[in-house]
């Protein structure tokens, strides 16, 4: 594609890549003015910025990580950000006329559909140092959440393929077990350890009641002494990944407390643990996920969440409405399973729960009822800054 450096361009695209980018600028009618290449400095960066000409609008496909300096920049010098998403830009990739998928290609697809589409694009709102902080702990908070999932479910593998008896005698979500596992190992290492320095392990762990600990005991001596074979790594992988799953909940707990610290004082933060259901844990979510200021009314925050209805509707032979299978995936989950704590309650939520049911619904799809109207109560408070306040 020949280049052509002309002022005045309307639209500067960044397909972002790693180690550089791949710049499109185009002007109000959709001419392309350069398309080249652009290394992932800071003076190469202004350099196209410069040379698209002062209120262009920059778009990026990626935003944060290998998109954040495209965006530092362009903040620097004074253009206005936006963000095409991915499935976005690949459903607009499919209406080009093209087989290939080059990132010159990508470049100039962002670009020509920022200036012939511009609803698609998603504004880039300005993030405080404060505000970028608490992300990363978010971001952080699900990379450990995401590891001790991995762990405990590979851990669960290794020992049902062991011994299912004594797999659903443990309960990976149980601190004191965890210990118990990294430690001693499986059914044959906790019975060569014996039974005081079990219950030693286990009470030093905290929250090992003495009860517990006994039935926990009696499920391993009885695998112990099944007569199957102890198999070498049996006992190295139960240590290995209950460790891991224990500092992975250590840390999700620890990156929880520091959320909560940076949060304190924090007006929505404060107001959204008014709501019914809505803890700590939820709160934060919602403050570090959500800038309410880019959403025009609840519906549109619950699209985001894919609590919206997915409607269907074709002449006269389709007519139908699905719950919707996109949005933000992890605080879907969260409205959603936060509200099971409003069940068998007598506030306005637990109240619309009890009526779901009545009409038939199951649980799950009546507590996916129950967080979507519980989601416009959620913006309100986010929007305006006001407690909770029942009827």
């Amino acid at each position: 594609m020949e280049e052509r450096a002309r002022p005045g361009a309307a639209f500067l695209a960044f397909d972002v890549g790693k180690s550089s980018h791949r710049a499109c600028a185009v002007d109000a009618s959709g001419e392309v003015l350069f398309n080249r290449e652009v290394a992932n400095r800071p003076a190469d960066i202004d350099r196209a910025l410069a040379e698209a000409g002062a209120g262009a609008r920059v778009v990026v496909d990626q935003k944060r990580n290998i998109g954040a300096l495209v965006v530092a920049r362009a903040r620097a010098a004074g253009n206005p950000v936006s963000h095409l998403p991915g499935i976005a830009m690949k459903k607009a990739r499919d209406m080009f006329p093209v087989t290939a998928k080059t990132d010159a290609i990508d470049a100039e697809v962002i670009a020509r559909t920022a200036a012939g589409m511009p609803w698609t694009l998603r504004e880039v709102a300005e993030e405080t140092p404060a505000a970028a902080s608490l992300r990363m702990l978010a971001a952080q908070r699900d990379f450990a959440v995401g590891s001790r999932t991995r762990a405990v479910n590979r851990l669960r593998a290794v020992l049902l393929e062991a011994d299912p008896a004594f797999e659903s005698a443990v309960d990976p979500s149980s601190r004191w077990q965890l210990a118990v596992l990294a430690e001693l190992g499986g059914p044959f290492g906790i019975r060569a350890a014996g039974l005081r320095r079990f219950r030693s392990v286990a009470e030093r762990a905290g929250g090992a009641r003495r009860a517990a600990s006994d039935r926990l005991w009696a499920a391993a001596a009885a695998s112990a002494s099944s007569g199957r074979p102890e198999l070498a790594a049996e006992s190295e992988l139960v240590r290995s990944l209950a460790a891991r799953a224990a500092a992975d909940s250590a840390e999700a707990a620890r990156l929880d407390a520091l959320i909560s610290d940076s949060l304190a004082g924090d007006e929505a933060y404060e107001a959204l643990l008014t709501v019914p259901g809505v803890g700590p844990k939820t709160a934060a979510a919602l403050v570090t996920l959500v800038d309410v200021s880019m959403f025009r009314s609840h519906d549109e925050l619950a699209a985001y969440a894919g609590l919206a209805p997915c409607n269907r509707q074709s002449g006269t032979s389709l007519n139908s409405s699905s719950p919707s299978r996109g949005g933000n995936r992890t605080l879907k989950n969260l409205l959603i399973y936060s509200c099971t704590s409003l069940v068998g309650t007598d506030n306005r939520f637990g109240r619309y729960y009890d009526s779901c049911r009545a009409r038939g619904m199951r649980h799950n799809k009546a507590l996916k009822a129950v967080a979507r109207k519980r989601l416009k109560v959620i913006y309100a408070i986010m929007r305006d800054g006001t407690p909770y306040r029942e009827g």
